[in-house]
């Protein structure tokens, strides 16, 4: 390896960054950008050699120009050659063989879970936890041309990075960098996650005295002059003085065929040159077998070489050996081939005649399928082979495109658009070629290429016509929700109003689709009202047709938009039949339609009916991985969320919202990543320590993506936006924001379903900027709003706010009552979380009001609920009000710090000799829910008897004599 030139203040922030790899304030990913030649896998190389010393596993990976078309490429080479141990690590066999096997293994379309699109990103990264637990350095070169597989998981490592001394550093080009890769980086500099490490030129010194040591010093600066400081380029002029070559100007672009190569404009015109003088001189076999080398890529093997290039084994060792000796070629892992440099690489493959190229493309694949290989092995050289219509050539792509639909859907479109490119337009094709723009359309739509998509269904609908109703109708379909994804709601609706007035119409099949569809885009836009009545004919359609599935679906919509409006008691009844249709289903009887799991469990959610919620949850999921319904899961995964936030399960709400954000993220839809990422704003605000910044940031890039458009996803962006806002201390802009998603400081255009929650914050916020007429008015709407809801959540926000109002006019103990109802409301709805959090709320107020051991009962409840739950902001919260609460007041015993804010209250009573009766007349119980509540007192308390616990109270401060 030769030795690096300069680059010394590089290496010492690559150093610091090496010896402290795990520190929080450290970034966990290196950027490493600059033009070509100026060394940036040098630097890679030395970094490498630097963790290898240091005892750190070293996973190197290269991406191809020509290679893009073969998913997860880079990080198959990264873990071709991994160390023994790296091989060692438990995971290693399941994720090397879930990589190779997307593109190895024969496939039919159908896709695992663990070697699903996003299960494989999750895998790898976990993965690369257990190999950072010695210390790891995943090193990627030349990501500006990774296949877009790779460039997904480049992604996700960068927005989830591996745990423990993981370092990932990626070498790039700028200029050639894909947009969405430089976006991801960019927002890891923005946040100190990712250093950005720019490579300038060489400085005349440290070049000339290390590159070209042997020439004359004014030569030698000429040289440096002509180089501009890029290491390559001035290796090659040295190379060139040395052996008398001519020089080609010394200045850069003179050369006049330097434009004939796409990577020009990235090269000086100079360098070319010199590496097309170089390349001049090779025999005519020698010559052929570069190209083959170039042309084969990871395939260049000696059996391999020999069948392209059409040169026999003998001749390929005895000139192999020839370009090695001058440098042209190198061995490479696995036993093949591989050119000095890709530029070189770029020189050759573009310089090859189109029809030769070609030719040993073609080879290539007929020799591969001699030998076995899959679809997927061979598409990569059948797409670069085909000049003409070949139809077994397109059955090999056609496969292909079908294995990698859910794995690598962006590579699935470019196969498939070949197929369609070499296709003769005749009419006796059209069918054909119509499922062929299907399959095309939803790989672009999966991969985030969504105005393609919608662009190319339009096409496919147009030219459809009459002659090809069902086609076109599943196009019509298709299309409407790739509009909606772009934000274009009304143009969606259109689209299918349109369709289901043709006449003829649709299938009855077809008809519940459109509808549903209808109803969904009704249910974004905020007017579900004006598609109630599709959806009821769905319902009316689909049990006439005796189609269980398409029933279910409608009534679970209609069970969403209901509860949307407010309307709990309609929804609570379609939840029921959508329920019981769906839960008599069987999976594959449900896969047709997963979207039906989505809104009956987001409905159920709504409907405060957390259990139901989260078990159709978990059979969506696996449904939709199983058979790679990916565009669902951002969807069953928010809701996943949402459902372990408010039972106090921050963790997994986390992962679950986090999942949902990085498929959000490769769909390439606005709305779709406002709505995932309002929804991890929720969740990091509880998460994270109080003071931590991650959850307003979220939602300053929730509301970024989402803009103001009136729609559920929109509105629900900005209402969290107002909660981070209202937590990190700025209560005006808190107000603003919730308002703005309202559309008025009534909210008329935010869903009745959540407006509750939304009011108590606005009125908390309120009384925060000392707006106490607005305060009252916001409480007293919350209250309205949630009598008509009639769900416990609701209700016990609105008596929050009220509580808070309480509070503010000096009346401590109407805020406890308040309080101590809010926290009872969200025990019988399920609400971990928020009881935790009213119970802290009401704490010091009870310690006010002299109730000192009650005051400690509540906050050591509300402690354990939130340390268990994996709520830092409470946990927080509770140590801060600590000293507050246990002012002079004992520690609460253990047998006691389990119950709930209002058995504790029956205990109390109980210790003060009143009977059952009393105690239900005194709390406005009945007298059976004080049996309840003294069961699990007993239970809790490991007590036997009344007297036993009146016992318990007296000896703790809490009894009669307290």
């Amino acid at each position: 390896m030769a030795r690096l030139v300069g680059r010394s203040a590089e290496l010492e922030r690559l150093d610091a960054i090496l010896a402290g790899l795990g520190r929080s304030e450290l970034p966990e990913v290196v950027d490493i950008v600059g033009e070509p030649g100026i060394g940036k896998s040098r630097l890679l190389d030395e970094v490498c050699a630097r963790a290898r010393r240091a005892g750190f596993t070293v996973l190197r990976g290269r991406a191809t120009e020509y290679e893009q078309q073969v998913p997860f490429h880079l990080f198959t080479d990264a873990f071709a050659d991994a160390d023994p141990g790296a091989q060692a690590a438990p995971a290693f066999a399941e994720v090397h063989s879930a990589l190779y096997g997307i593109r190895q293994a024969p496939g039919d379309g159908s896709v695992e879970s663990s070697a699903a699109r996003f299960g494989l990103h999750r895998a790898i990264a976990a993965f690369l936890t257990q190999l950072g637990e010695r210390g790891l350095v995943l090193a990627l070169d030349d990501v500006h041309w990774a296949d877009p597989a790779s460039r997904e998981l480049v992604d996700h490592l960068i927005r989830h990075p591996a745990r423990g001394r993981v370092l990932l550093v990626v070498a790039r080009r700028i200029r050639q960098t894909p947009t969405s890769l430089t976006a991801a980086l960019t927002r890891g500099a923005d946040s100190g996650a990712v250093l950005h490490l720019p490579l300038e030129p060489l400085s005349e010194q440290e070049s000339v005295l290390a590159l070209a040591p042997d020439i004359a010093e004014d030569q030698a600066k000429r040289l440096h002059a002509a180089s501009e400081g890029n290491p390559l380029y001035l290796l090659a002029l040295g190379h060139a003085h040395r052996t008398g070559a001519s020089l080609p100007g010394l200045t850069p672009d003179t050369h006049p065929d330097a434009t004939d190569f796409r990577y020009a404009a990235d090269v000086p015109g100079g360098l070319a040159a010199l590496l097309l003088d170089e390349l001049g001189t090779l025999t005519g076999s020698q010559r052929r077998l570069m190209e083959a080398v170039a042309a084969l890529g990871d395939h260049a093997s000696f059996a391999l070489l020999a069948v392209v290039s059409e040169l026999s084994v003998r001749d390929v060792e005895q000139e192999t050996t020839a370009l090695v000796a001058r440098d042209l070629l190198r061995a490479g892992p696995g036993g093949r081939w591989m050119l000095r440099h890709p530029l070189v690489r770029a020189l050759v493959y573009e310089g090859t005649a189109p029809g030769r190229r070609a030719e040993f493309h073609r080879r290539a694949a007929r020799e591969l399928a001699r030998r076995g290989a899959p679809a997927t092995e061979r598409a990569h050289h059948v797409a670069r082979s085909l000049t003409d219509w070949d139809a077994q050539a397109a059955e090999v792509l056609t496969e292909a495109a079908a294995r990698f639909a859910s794995s690598a859907p962006a590579i699935a479109g470019q196969l498939l658009d070949v197929v369609l490119i070499h296709m003769p337009d005749t009419p006796d094709r059209f069918a054909q070629r119509g499922e062929l723009v299907l399959a095309r359309a939803r790989a672009l739509g999966v991969s985030g290429n969504l105005r393609e998509s919608r662009d190319l269904l339009h096409s496919l609908i147009e030219t459809a016509g009459k002659d090809h109703p069902e086609l076109r109708t599943r196009a019509v379909a298709q299309c409407a929700v790739m509009e909606r994804h772009l934000g274009h709601s009304p143009e969606a609706t259109a689209l299918l109003r349109r369709e289901l007035s043709r006449d003829p119409g649709p299938s009855p099949a077809q008809a519940v689709s459109l509808r549903l569809a209808l109803g969904m885009s009704a249910l974004l836009t905020a007017s579900y009202p004006q598609a109630r009545a599709d959806v009821a004919q769905a319902v009316a359609v689909a049990r006439a047709d005796d189609d269980p599935t398409g029933e279910a679906a409608a009534l679970a919509l209609a069970a969403l938009g209901e509860a949307y409006e407010g309307e709990t008691e309609a929804a609570a009844g379609f939840a029921d039949s959508a329920a019981a249709l769906a839960d008599a289903l069987t999976d594959p009887g449900l896969a047709g339609l997963c979207e039906a799991l989505v809104w009956l469990a987001w409905a159920e959610t709504l409907l405060e009916r957390y259990a139901d919620a989260e078990r159709h949850i978990t059979r969506g999921l696996g449904i939709a991985r199983r058979t790679g319904q990916l565009h669902v899961l951002p969807h069953l995964l928010t809701s996943r969320a949402f459902v372990h936030l408010t039972t106090c399960r921050l963790p997994s709400a986390l992962e679950a919202a986090e999942e949902a954000e990085s498929i959000a993220r490769a769909a390439g839809s606005d709305d779709l990543l406002g709505f995932t990422l309002a929804i991890k704003t929720l969740v990091l605000l509880l998460a994270r320590p109080l003071g931590d910044g991650s959850a307003l940031a979220t939602g300053e890039e929730a509301t970024a993506a989402a803009g103001r458009s009136r729609g559920w996803w929109s509105s629900l962006a900005w209402c969290m936006l107002g909660h981070a806002t209202f937590v990190s201390g700025d209560p005006h802009r808190a107000q603003e924001a919730i308002t703005t998603a309202g559309g008025g400081p009534e909210l008329p255009l935010l869903q009745p379903s959540i407006r509750p929650g939304q009011l108590d914050t606005l009125a908390a916020a309120a009384l925060t900027a000392g707006d106490v007429a607005a305060a009252e008015r916001w409480a007293a709407q919350a209250t309205h709003e949630a009598d008509r809801l009639g769900l416990d959540g609701q209700r016990a926000a609105a008596l929050r706010a009220q509580a808070t109002l309480a509070e503010h006019h000096g009346e401590t103990d109407k805020a406890v009552r308040l309080l101590d109802a809010a926290a009872q409301e969200y025990v019988r709805c399920g609400q971990t979380l928020w009881e935790a959090y009213s119970l802290l709320r009401a704490a010091p107020l009870v310690q006010r009001t002299g109730q000192g051991a009650r005051a400690a009962a509540m906050w050591h409840r509300a402690h354990r609920i939130a340390v268990g739950g994996g709520a830092r902001l409470l946990v927080d919260l509770a140590e801060l009000i600590r000293p507050q609460v246990m002012a002079e007041t004992p520690e609460l015993p253990a047998q006691l710090a389990e119950l709930t804010a209002r058995e504790l209250e029956v205990a109390e009573l109980v210790a003060q000799g009143l009977s059952n009766q009393d105690i239900a007349a005194r709390l406005h119980l009945s007298r059976r829910t004080v049996e309840t509540h003294l069961s699990s007192i007993y239970r809790k308390a490991s007590v036997p008897s009344r007297a036993a616990l009146a016992g318990l109270m007296t000896r703790v401060g809490l009894g009669a004599g307290a």
